[in-house]
């Protein structure tokens, strides 16, 4: 019989979803799971013991142990060895803290469906990292009751989907969007519908209808997008693609 593994619990997601050297590389990623992640962030950052570390991810200290020995070395490897690192997937439950900017909004209602477009001037702005602001739409009974414009403060990447994790949204519609933010999406059990483009409520409408043309298989094309390589140009980049695409 296999071993049960208790879920972690997750508060905090990274900037990035996938770090790359900026010279040629060979071989697969490391992947550093959320979970090690988390280990990662409550004592180096946040300067938690591994006691009070085990009690925000509910679970045994042996557990937090483990986890963060596992974490250390892949990053090691990854420095020692020049290798890339994707950060993506572990047994994890997301427990984000909802956003001070979302409080202003109506209450949720537990059959409400709440979804959010990349914002800008009223189009679907295409960059899901750099978004500025997310309009949002509150739908009850296939019906909307309620819309806000919600700015992100700056954030980006990887606090974006925690952003909109702590907002209670269940449906994203954005333009271009990278892979590790895609996957942190869809672990949190947010809904994607990317490449589209055009006008924010044109496109919430034609979802409700059933009509909305997206891109299941959609790939940010922008440079810089759900990744850290540094600041060489395309033509010198050879991550390898593992770079949080």
């Amino acid at each position: 019989m296999p071993k049960f593994t208790k879920c972690r619990k997750i508060a905090g997601l990274p900037g990035q979803f996938g770090f790359c050297p900026s010279e040629t590389i060979e071989g697969e990623a490391i992947q550093l799971t959320f979970d090690e992640f988390e280990t990662i962030r409550l004592l180096d950052k946040e300067g938690m013991t591994q006691e009070q570390c085990a009690r925000e991810m509910g679970v045994a200290r042996t557990t937090v142990t483990a986890m963060y020995e596992s974490a250390r070395k892949k990053i090691a490897e990854m420095l020692v060895e020049g290798r890339s690192l994707t950060i993506s997937g572990g047994n994890v439950r997301f427990n984000i803290m909802q956003s001070e900017n979302f409080k202003n909004l109506r209450v949720k209602g537990e059959n409400d469906m709440r979804i959010a477009v990349t914002y800008d001037n009223g189009e679907i702005f295409q960059h899901f990292g750099h978004t500025e602001k997310f309009k949002v739409y509150d739908v009850e009974d296939g019906k909307i009751v309620n819309e806000e414009i919600v700015d992100t403060n700056g954030q980006g990447h990887g606090a974006l989907a925690g952003f909109l994790m702590g907002g209670k949204v269940d449906i994203l519609i954005c333009g271009g969007i990278g892979g590790g933010a895609q996957a942190a999406l869809g672990e949190a059990g947010i809904k994607l519908y990317g490449g589209v483009s055009g006008s924010a409520d044109e496109a919430v409408k034609a979802f409700l209808d059933g009509a909305l043309d997206y891109n299941p298989d959609v790939k940010c094309n922008h440079h810089g997008e759900g990744h850290t390589c540094g600041n060489h140009h395309d033509e010198d980049h050879h991550c390898g693609g593992h770079c949080g695409h």
